[in-house]
């Protein structure tokens, strides 16, 4: 899919920073756990997040196209970094889509000023399965009562406000779901400590748990309980292809540094890129990398038409995930011994690629979406 030239100077950028700012830190701050403030904030400054918030809130409007090439060189960087900055536009896509006037001249304001926002979604026993979500929140007088867990919940220690998806009535599993933004200082909202997770280690993630949380009914996402359901859907079909970009983005850092050491490394007297057992690992990896980048976009057009992309999304989220963990397992592979040691780069890529296949929706949901799309389209046949 051919780049228009702004797309070209803005991959460019994306590039350099992650060049500059990404590669020489990642290591050190998956090992530290370290959240990475100074350089969200230069990657803000460049306007490389939050990029399809409109300009009449504080963005940059750029299109889901230019956010999957910029985000796809975040995730070239270090998936950590780009899943640490992606969780705030997650947050921001249902006040984009529901929110009131006031409601998005306020908070996605703040998020263009430099605030971070959470998505409050998954809990205990309901993560894929939104509509089994239990977190309630009862009206009284002119204030909601929030209570209920949220887990896995990505920027929760440092997020200034929240996207809280909760269940407003006696309804069915769907019509029941309302969302709500929450200030993350109102009382009675207790963060969890950091979880110790396999990969990406800079990113943070807790649980959030709500204690009779008051909030002003004028929080209501839209004024209009009943939405949630879809906020949460069309949230999920807008930045999937995000993700996609993240693990895609990984991937092609994990094989641009097996194919430099494939070049230095000699066995049998001769670099090991010229053994075809070797030659061809790359092959299939530049191979996948491309289908996956192709899908990524493809997705991002469609969104950009204003058509709904919840099959499209859904091929660009499962194909990356499952590409990007293979291609990193197969660059292990290729680093061999050194490729098992935490002092080269393939381990912590590898760690990191295997969130993709989880969060934002798992890779048998997203065949379950594929399916369910699939035979729409075929029964319209």
């Amino acid at each position: 899919m051919q780049l228009s030239e702004d797309q070209v100077m803005l991959q460019s950028l994306a590039r350099e920073f992650a060049d500059q700012e990404l590669i020489p830190n990642a290591e050190e701050w998956d090992r530290e756990g370290t959240f990475p403030s100074m350089a969200i904030e230069n990657a803000r400054n460049l306007g490389l997040l939050n990029c399809t918030i409109p300009e009449k809130y504080g963005g940059t409007g750029l299109s889901f196209l230019d956010e999957v090439v910029i985000n796809e060189e975040l995730g070239r960087g270090d998936p950590g970094f780009a899943t640490i900055t992606g969780v705030t536009m997650l947050a921001c896509h249902p006040v984009i889509h529901s929110g009131t006037e006031e409601q998005k001249k306020e908070y996605l304001g703040r998020v263009a000023d430099g605030q971070i926002s959470a998505y409050c979604v998954t809990e205990p026993g309901a993560g894929s399965d939104v509509k089994a979500i239990k977190t309630s929140a009862k009206l009284e007088g002119e204030n909601y009562r929030i209570n209920g867990s949220k887990m896995w919940i990505g920027g929760a220690g440092y997020a200034d406000w929240f996207y809280v998806l909760a269940r407003t009535g006696d309804g069915g599993p769907h019509e029941s779901l309302s969302g709500f933004i929450v200030d993350a200082d109102t009382p009675g909202i207790n963060i969890g400590k950091k979880e110790e997770k396999m990969g990406q280690r800079s990113s943070d993630t807790r649980g959030v748990s709500f204690d009779d949380v008051l909030i002003p009914k004028s929080n209501l996402l839209g004024h209009e309980e009943g939405n949630g359901w879809i906020q949460a859907m069309i949230a999920f079909d807008r930045s999937r292809p995000m993700l996609a970009s993240h693990a895609l983005g990984n991937a092609q850092g994990a094989m641009e540094e097996a194919w430099k050491y494939a070049t230095q490394r000699e066995a049998f007297s001769r670099p090991i890129i010229e053994h075809q057992s070797i030659s061809f690992m790359l092959a299939d990896m530049a191979t996948k990398i491309e289908a996956a980048r192709l899908l990524a976009r493809n997705s991002a057009r469609k969104l950009d038409l204003g058509e709904r992309a919840t099959l499209e999304s859904a091929h660009a989220k499962r194909y990356a995930a499952d590409i990007g963990m293979e291609v990193t397992t197969d660059a292990v592979q290729i680093f061999g011994g050194y490729g098992y040691s935490e002092e080269f780069p393939a381990a912590r890529r590898m760690r990191g690629a295997k969130i993709y296949q989880i969060f934002g929706g798992t890779s048998q949901i997203q065949r379950i979406v594929i399916s369910r799309e699939m035979t729409k389209l075929m029964d319209a046949l």
